[in-house]
C-alpha cells in the first residue's frame, strides 16, 4: 500500500483544499469523516484534523473516533482541530471578541520543525469565530499574531501541533512550506506519489483484480471516463468493451468526432446512435428534473441492452472521481439535491456486475495529469466539462429536434470562437443556452419575432464555485453577430454574468 496522510474532516469548506495541497507535494492522502476513522495501518504516516463550522464550545461538538494524543504518528490540527486539542489538554477556548477572518501577520516565537524555513514575519489567512484564550500547560506557543496569541503550538515531547490559521489557502503565503515541513520532515513521507507511479500501480492492480474477465465501460466523451478507459485498456487491452451512446443531445458532430478519437488510440469501442429513442421520450417534457430522470432511465435501458451483447463481462467500470466519493460519505451526509444524473446509478445492481473505479482517489486536475501521462489525446484532456444530460438542460422548456439543432449550431460557433481566439483554455466551462422566450427584432425591412440564445462561460477549479468570465466585448460582439446571421430562428444573443453561488453553472 501507499504511504499516506489521513485527513479527518470536521466539515470545513477547506478540507478538500488541504488534500490538494498535500498531493501537490507528491504525497498520497485520504479524507475520512471524523466519526468514521479507518484502521491506522503502518502506511499512515500522519494525521491532519481539519477546520469546522462547529465550535468546540458546543455540547455536541464533533469529537474524533480516536485518541489524538495516543498516536504514534504526528498530528496537525488546523483551526477547529487546534482548538479541539487545546481544549482536550485543559486549555480554554472562547468566542472571539470580533470574528477573525482574513489576512494576519504571523510572528514566529520559538524555533520549531513545523515552521522551519519560514520567515520570522509572514502573512497567513484566518477564518474562525473561536480563540484559544488560555493555553494548556503541556504546550509551547511557537507563533502568534497581533490578535491571536496561540496562533501555533507544539505539545511537549510529542510531534503534535496546532495552528489557528489555514496554510492550505494561497493567502497564507508560506503555507506550502509549513505543510511540506509537516508532511515530509515530521511525518517522513518520501514524495513518491507521481502520475507515472499512479499509472503503474493502478494498471497492476486492475490486472490482478480483473484477471481474464471482460469489463464494460460507458464512455461519455469527457475526461473522467476517457482516462478511466485508457488505464483499463493499458491493463487488459481488448478485454475492455467500451460503449459510447449518442443521446441526440451532444454537441454538434460530437458523436462521430469522439468515436474517431477513441478508435485512434486503440480503444475497443462500440458506438450506439440512440438519438431518436431519447428525443421521443423527452417530447413535451418541460420539468428539468423529469428530463434528467428520463435521460438517466433511458441511458440505463440502452446501455444494458448493448452490454448484454458481451456475455463474458463481469465488471462495470465508471469514471467516478474523488469528490464524488467524499460527498457520499461527508460529515453531514449527502448534500441537498441540486441536480441528479451525475454518475448514472443503478447499473451495477441491475446488470449484476462488480464495480471498477480506477479514478476514485483522484481530483479532477489529477485526472487530467494522469491522462496526459497515459497518452490520452489533448482534445479530450482539455475538453470543458459537459453535463451528462447534455443539451437537454441547456434547452429550457420542452425539447424539439429543431431546438436541438439551433442550440448545437450556436454552441459550435461559440466554442469555435473561443478556440480560434485563444480563449478556450482560459475558460473552465462554456456553452449556449436556448431560452424559452421570443423577442422582437428587425432583419432587413422585416419585423421578426424569434428565439434568444444566452452564452455562458465560467472559470472554476472543481465546479463547486464558479465566476463568470469577462470575455472581451469585441469577441462577444463577433460571436453574437455570427450566431444571428448564420442560424435561422435566432435574432438576439445575451451573455450571462452570474457567478456560482448564487446561480449554478447550468441553467437547469
Amino acid at each position: 500500500m501507499e504511504q499516506q496522510l489521513l485527513i479527518l474532516d470536521f466539515g470545513s469548506q477547506y478540507t478538500q483544499l488541504i488534500a490538494r495541497r498535500i498531493r501537490e507535494l507528491n504525497v498520497y492522502c485520504e479524507i475520512h469523516p471524523y466519526n468514521a476513522v479507518p484502521e491506522l495501518t503502518p502506511e499512515i504516516k500522519g494525521i491532519i484534523l481539519s477546520g469546522s463550522p462547529c465550535s468546540v464550545r458546543e455540547d455536541d461538538a464533533p469529537i474524533p473516533d480516536l485518541d489524538i494524543f495516543g498516536q504514534q504518528v504526528p498530528v496537525l490540527g488546523i483551526c477547529y482541530g487546534a482548538q479541539l486539542m487545546a481544549k482536550q489538554l485543559g486549555g480554554e477556548v472562547e468566542a472571539s471578541k470580533h470574528r477573525e477572518y482574513g489576512r494576519a501577520g504571523l510572528e514566529l516565537k520559538q524555533s520549531s520543525e513545523l515552521l522551519n524555513n519560514m520567515d520570522a514575519h509572514s502573512q497567513v489567512w484566518m477564518s474562525h469565530g473561536d480563540t484559544i484564550t488560555q493555553k494548556p500547560t503541556s504546550i509551547d506557543i511557537i507563533a502568534s499574531t497581533d490578535s491571536v496569541e496561540v496562533a501555533a503550538f507544539k505539545v511537549h515531547d510529542k510531534n503534535v501541533y496546532g495552528i489557528q490559521f489555514h496554510p492550505e489557502v494561497t493567502h497564507s503565503l508560506q503555507g506550502r512550506q509549513l505543510l511540506q515541513n509537516f508532511v515530509v520532515d515530521i511525518c517522513g513521507c518520501d514524495q513518491s506519489w507521481t502520475a507515472a507511479h499512479f499509472i503503474d500501480s493502478t494498471v497492476a492492480e486492475i490486472r490482478e483484480r480483473v484477471g481474464t474477465d471482460e469489463v464494460i465501460l460507458g464512455l461519455s466523451g469527457g475526461v473522467d471516463s476517457s482516462v478511466a478507459a485508457a488505464l483499463i485498456h493499458k491493463a487488459i487491452g481488448d478485454q475492455l468493451k467500451a460503449i459510447f451512446v449518442n443521446n441526440g443531445l451532444l454537441r454538434k458532430d460530437e458523436y462521430h468526432q469522439v468515436l474517431d478519437t477513441y478508435r485512434s488510440i486503440g480503444l475497443n469501442v462500440t458506438g450506439v446512435d440512440a438519438s431518436d429513442e431519447f428525443l421521443d421520450a423527452l417530447e413535451g417534457v418541460t420539468d428539468p428534473e423529469r428530463k434528467r430522470k428520463i435521460i438517466g432511465a433511458k441511458f440505463i435501458d440502452v446501455f444494458d441492452r448493448e452490454a448484454h451483447k458481451f456475455s463474458n463481462a463481469k465488471w462495470l467500470a465508471q469514471g467516478t472521481i474523488y469528490p464524488d466519493v467524499i460527498e457520499s460519505v461527508s460529515v453531514k451526509g449527502p448534500s441537498a439535491t441540486i441536480k441528479s444524473h451525475h454518475n448514472v446509478g443503478g447499473l451495477p445492481e441491475r446488470m449484476k456486475l462488480k464495480l471498477l473505479e480506477p479514478l476514485n482517489t483522484l481530483f479532477k486536475d489529477e485526472v487530467r495529469r494522469i491522462g496526459r501521462e497515459a497518452g490520452v489525446p489533448e482534445e479530450i484532456i482539455s475538453r470543458h466539462p459537459f453535463p451528462g444530460p447534455g443539451l437537454a438542460i441547456r434547452i429550457l422548456g420542452s425539447i424539439t429536434r429543431e431546438k436541438v439543432r439551433i442550440t448545437q449550431e450556436a454552441d459550435a460557433i461559440f466554442i469555435h470562437g473561443l478556440k480560434s481566439s485563444g480563449l478556450y483554455d482560459d475558460v473552465w466551462q462554456a456553452g449556449a443556452i436556448f431560452l424559452p422566450i421570443q423577442s422582437v427584432g428587425v432583419m432587413g425591412d422585416e419585423r421578426t419575432y424569434e428565439h434568444v440564445i444566452c452564452l455562458r462561460a465560467v472559470t472554476s477549479v472543481d465546479g463547486m464555485t464558479a465566476d463568470w468570465v469577462d470575455l472581451p466585448h469585441s469577441f462577444l460582439a463577433d460571436v453574437s453577430n455570427r450566431i444571428i446571421n448564420n442560424i435561422k430562428g435566432i435574432n438576439r444573443v445575451v451573455y450571462d454574468v452570474s457567478s456560482k453561488p448564487p446561480a449554478t453553472i447550468e441553467w437547469e
